[in-house]
């Protein structure tokens, strides 16, 4: 099954799926924890979706999924123009987990009442079981859930019964058991929930009666069958950047269609220390996958030569990285496919799908790649090809140790496509480049060698575009100060600075001022995400 982005308000479209395939379907009432549910879902080897709260009834009759989430959200239900659900999916007989809004969605339709509490509850409270059977079995009683919500359940609609509650809400968990209709307040998805996954595994084991059948060997093996079906005899041409997703895309279309797979490289010159030349010596001598390689580093410093303004070096790599891949796809093809590194988040949140108006199949007007780096020109139609648009990021890395990438690629940490140049502040030389460039690989070889890489979810460094007074062996030098960001996170979307120890501080910034011409000074950065961002620029 593959998801399609639209214009429409829906997060989701609906295609035919399999019918031996067991899924969850999510409905978005706007939680910021929609994407959560889904992952936390998959961790129990069960697929979802995520769609619109718009999705009809008969559009998940069609869709068939075993069991069906109502998601939380930032209305209240009695707020005029608040999001509802088709009344009619109550009567689809398909198990029903309301979440939150959800939850009070599913009272309020279904003839309860739901009004504004005289305390909210926010944070972190003590779930206590009324009924430690079915949708609680195993979920201990006083264990810690996370509540976030303002309206309380004043009254159960008829053929419910209560599960649990807390200090300041009676009705905490629901249910209609003959129906199989269940609802809780808090959000069993997040990781301060500390039985929330038993309640998860619950709903889908043992209530959806799912198997855990969502795994890597059967995704691949799935995904491969899709490729060859739609490709057929026609060539694809994927825009290689040696990031843990194209690669892995790399992979995944070369066990699929072997020699009709072009990827191309382009080498804008702002790649760390060695990449370049270790990602195309890595595919072509260790994986046999041809790699073509386009040196286009000066035509890319001269795009940005003495700009300044981080938006404005990013709009002109953007437009270069276009004009090369244009001038390369044409000298090497035709193509009739570009295969493309979306992600699943990208599905959910984008809403900016192209389709041919003859043949009804996406196409390409611009790049979703881990370049990220703008659209391609309209005159430059595509075919798509996106196998790995179901996944999550830690599900793409699990389908490359599956497919046989190294650690080494698997692992490498989120890296921006415009590279260094927006690790340098200000205006970017080729004297700079070398110096950050340097700097950086002390870094990496550092956190390596320690064996925290691994436990970053970015490490690096940034170049001042200032300098500062020095004493290096008796005498003054006025040099550049190098920044050093290390952060932790989960999905980049809020980061914390990490707490790294001291000595390994003390060893990157003296390896750092002792072998790198031209830096006197390395500085730590301590700030989370938000309010700073995780790179610089």
């Amino acid at each position: 099954m593959t998801l399609q982005t639209e214009s429409q308000p829906q997060v989701a479209s609906l295609e035919q799926t399999q019918i031996n395939r067991q899924m969850i379907a999510i409905l978005d009432f706007g939680s910021q924890y929609s994407e959560l549910i889904a992952r936390r879902i998959r961790e129990t080897q069960v697929y979802s979706e995520v769609l619109s709260y718009r999705t009809t009834a008969e559009q998940l009759r069609q869709l068939n999924p075993a069991g069906i989430i109502l998601s939380g959200g930032p209305s209240s239900v009695y707020d005029p123009g608040a999001p509802h659900c088709d009344p009619e999916i109550w009567n689809l007989g398909i198990p029903i987990l309301g979440v939150c809004y959800g939850m009070q969605l599913m009272v309020q339709q279904l003839g309860g009442g739901v009004e504004r509490s005289d305390r909210g509850e926010y944070g972190k409270a003590s779930l206590f079981i009324n009924d430690p059977t079915d949708l609680l079995t195993n979920v201990e009683d006083g264990t810690t859930m996370w509540m976030s919500h303002g309206d309380s359940v004043t009254r159960l609609p008829e053929g419910f019964e209560l599960l649990a509650h807390t200090d300041n809400t009676p009705c905490a968990a629901i249910a209609h058991q003959e129906k199989k209709l269940y609802g809780v307040q808090f959000h069993p998805e997040v990781v301060h929930s500390i039985g929330g996954l038993a309640l998860i595994r619950n709903f889908v084991y043992h209530i959806c009666e799912c198997q855990p059948t969502w795994t890597t060997a059967a995704f691949v093996e799935e995904s491969i069958r899709e490729i060859r079906a739609k490709v057929g005899d026609k060539r694809v041409l994927l825009a290689l950047s040696g990031g843990v997703d194209s690669s892995t895309l790399a992979f995944l279309l070369y066990k699929a269609i072997g020699e009709q797979l072009t990827c191309m490289f382009i080498d804008q010159g702002f790649m760390r220390k060695q990449e370049p030349e270790r990602l195309v010596k890595l595919f072509r001598e260790q994986f046999h996958i041809p790699v073509e390689y386009v040196n286009a580093r000066e035509r890319f410093l001269a795009a940005i030569a003495g700009v300044t303004d981080p938006e404005e070096k990013r709009k002109r790599i953007g437009h270069e990285f276009i004009r090369v891949f244009e001038e390369e796809s044409r000298r090497l093809g035709p193509f009739d496919y570009l295969a493309q590194g979306t992600l699943y988040p990208d599905v959910i949140e984008s809403a900016d799908t192209n389709v041919d108006p003859q043949t009804g199949e996406r196409v390409a007007v611009k790049i979703k790649s881990h370049h990220n780096v703008g659209g391609l020109p309209k005159d430059l139609r595509f075919k798509l090809v996106e196998p790995l648009r179901k996944l999550f990021k830690d599900e793409v890395r699990k389908v490359g140790r599956s497919i046989g990438l190294p650690e080494e690629i698997v692992q490498r940490h989120p890296f921006p496509g415009p590279g260094l140049a927006i690790r340098i502040l200000g205006e970017v030389t080729e004297e700079r480049l070398e110096i950050l460039r340097d700097a950086d690989f002390i870094v990496r070889q550092e956190i390596n060698r320690c064996g925290m890489y691994s436990q970053l979810w970015q490490a690096f460094a940034v170049l001042l575009p200032i300098r500062s007074v020095g004493v290096m062996g008796d005498q003054r030098t006025y040099a550049y100060p190098i920044v050093l960001r290390f952060v932790t996170s989960e999905d980049g979307m809020t980061a914390d600075w990490a707490r790294v120890p001291y000595d390994l501080l003390e060893l990157i910034a003296n390896r750092i001022v002792n072998e790198v011409r031209g830096v006197n000074r390395v500085v730590y950065d301590i700030t989370s995400k938000p309010p700073g961002t995780i790179e610089w620029e």
